[in-house]
């Protein structure tokens, strides 16, 4: 088996199509066909169903395309860490993000990590929750940042920030009366969420809060960051559920941060690594998380941003 039968194999799977394949590998459909029907004969199992009308992964081809991708990370992996110290660095240190929204309290590490370590390279892969969590097993990612706790067997999940979870509420809506603003107010109107496939975690987080009163809350859209979130609060076209700091420092124009009545309910980051002993270099990367500490306002309700209407409190 060599590179090509899975670079091959790869571009068929994703295609499901041979001539588009053929045309993606900028090769012939015929060479391309030989070089599958090469690697079957190799693993003793039919990988796909060819019909004049379609081609479908078999089961043994579904298996075996759980795999590939992650042997051309690797292998990119090692070509980038080649790079790197070719370019001075001594290590590597390869952090996973997951969710679709960025740590609020990154920026401040990863400037607090160039500062005290400049010869670690730091390389970041955005990637959904499954995946960081297949990628920390197989040593592809050294540790992760993710809103989820669930990390399953032969992972350690520590919460390591809290943002205060507010309300982004459009210019002059009628939810501006409330200086904090009860549940069964916010679910009358209709909301913009995360997109739990993209940002699973996150949504599983708000879900729960949602969940606190006996009222069906009316998704009208799921998005898969919060900048598209908040440039549809402020158009008006719903409410918003996201941490303080992705509300008050968003560059839309008239989106307001309201807090929620009661206890102001907390968004979790949790820090993902393996159990086995860390490498000093990690050892040293999870200190500096630890001790960033929440800014003014995180673990409490942060102040209120200014609005157009009078500010009552019914």
């Amino acid at each position: 088996m060599e590179l090509r039968h899975l670079r091959c194999f790869l571009a068929v799977a994703e295609e499901l199509h041979f001539a588009r394949a053929a045309e993606r590998l900028h090769i012939e459909q015929s060479p391309l066909s030989r070089t599958i029907k090469e690697l079957e004969e190799d693993l003793g199992e039919q990988l796909f169903v060819r019909t004049s009308r379609s081609t479908r992964m078999t089961r043994a081809g579904k298996l075996f395309f759980e795999h590939v991708p992650r042997i051309f990370s690797a292998l990119q992996q090692a070509r980038d860490s080649v790079k790197a110290a070719a370019n001075g660095f001594h290590s590597q240190l390869r952090i996973a993000l997951s969710d679709g929204i960025t740590p609020s309290r990154l920026p401040t590490l990863l400037a607090l990590c160039r500062q005290e370590e400049p010869e670690v390279e730091i390389r970041l892969f955005e990637v959904p929750l499954w995946q960081q969590i297949k990628g920390l097993h197989d040593d592809l990612y050294d540790v992760g940042f993710a809103q989820s706790d669930e990390a399953g067997d032969g992972l350690v999940a520590e919460a390591v920030w809290s943002d205060a979870l507010m309300v982004a509420v459009p210019a002059r809506h009628p939810l501006l009366r409330y200086k904090r603003i009860p549940l069964e107010e916010l679910l009358r109107y209709p909301l913009v969420l995360c997109d739990p496939q993209v940002c699973e975690g996150h949504a599983r987080q708000v879900d729960r809060v949602l969940r606190r009163v006996d009222m069906e809350p009316l998704v009208a859209e799921r998005v898969a960051s919060t900048d598209l979130m908040m440039a549809l609060v402020s158009a008006g076209f719903a409410l918003g559920l996201a941490g303080a700091p992705h509300i008050v420092g968003n560059r839309e124009p008239g989106v307001v941060a309201r807090p929620l009545a009661g206890r102001s309910p907390l968004l979790t980051t949790y820090l993902l690594r393996r159990e086995s002993e860390a490498s000093e270099v990690l050892s040293r990367f999870i200190e500096r998380v630890q001790a960033i500490e929440s800014p003014e306002g995180s673990r409490a309700s942060p102040p209120l941003e200014p609005d157009p209407q009078e500010e009552v409190e019914p």
